[in-house]
């Protein structure tokens, strides 16, 4: 038998051959390759639709902003042109002296009976005070004002103390200051501390914040400030972070604790 295409017009002339063809068969059976066709067509579409559709959900939806804060690393750190005003030490300077009256020193003389004077007790004469060498010493004060002047014996000795050395903050020492832990520790410390504020993640606002400060001689971290910003959020938020850190090992020189500056700079990122 030759091969006969079941859905060809052929087929179904010869089917209903000798048959009435105004029955509703006849045009069902003219019309049913087409509406097989069609629900093929439907079911592939439909069933593409329902695989695609997550996909294109997932692209329609906007992806939600990652904060990630990053922190580099030293050798990166440009170092900022920072002026450093040069101290003078300023000498106290004491009050000048009170106006004195010129006076002499003079003992008044005593008069006693001969059997009460001491033998050491009578005056001496020039020969014998010659030859026991013994040095004769006159006590006078030349005075600058004998009008209005004081008399030296009325005076009372003044010290002044003079006022406290500042502590000195050096930039640079023979054994820098260091974070428990090494500088990796102290790069985990500002991730897991470090808040992204929420005012900068709307403006989209990222970049590099660089922060100076002192690691005092007792390992303090103190005077922090932004040396180089690039929004007043992000800024506090860094400042905010170095101060919450622990007690640094402090920095020497010549084997001493002393107080350095430390500088470090934040990356603040948005993906």
């Amino acid at each position: 038998m030759a091969k006969v295409d079941l859905s060809s017009q052929s087929w179904c002339d010869l089917v209903f051959s000798g048959r009435n063809k105004a029955y509703g068969a006849y045009r069902m059976r003219e019309t049913s390759p087409k509406r097989h066709n069609i629900a093929v067509g439907l079911v592939i579409v439909i069933a593409l639709a329902g695989f695609s559709l997550p996909t294109l959900i997932k692209m329609a939806t906007p992806k939600p902003k990652e904060v990630m804060t990053e922190v580099t690393t030293l050798s990166q750190l440009e170092e900022p042109e920072v002026k450093q005003e040069e101290m003078k030490r300023i000498a106290p300077v004491a009050p000048p002296p009170p106006a004195l009256k010129s006076s002499i020193k003079f003992t008044a003389p005593v008069i006693k009976k001969d059997e009460e004077v001491r033998d050491e007790d009578e005056i001496k004469s020039q020969t014998e005070l010659t030859a026991t060498k013994v040095a004769i010493s006159i006590a006078d004060v030349k005075g600058n004002d004998e009008a209005h002047g004081q008399d030296i014996a009325d005076l009372k000795q003044v010290v002044i103390q003079a006022a406290p050395e500042p502590e000195k903050v050096f930039d640079m020492v023979e054994q820098m200051p260091q974070f428990p832990g090494g500088q990796a520790e102290m790069m985990k410390f500002i991730s897991e501390h470090m808040k992204y504020p929420q005012a900068a993640q709307e403006n989209g606002t990222q970049g590099r914040v660089t922060c100076q400060f002192v690691v005092g001689a007792d390992g303090q971290v103190r005077d922090a400030k932004v040396v180089r910003g690039i929004d007043p959020y992000l800024d506090k938020e860094a400042v905010r972070v170095i101060m919450s850190m622990p007690r640094w090992i402090p920095g020497k020189q010549n084997g001493k604790a002393v107080s350095v500056k430390y500088t470090i700079p934040v990356m603040f990122k948005l993906k």
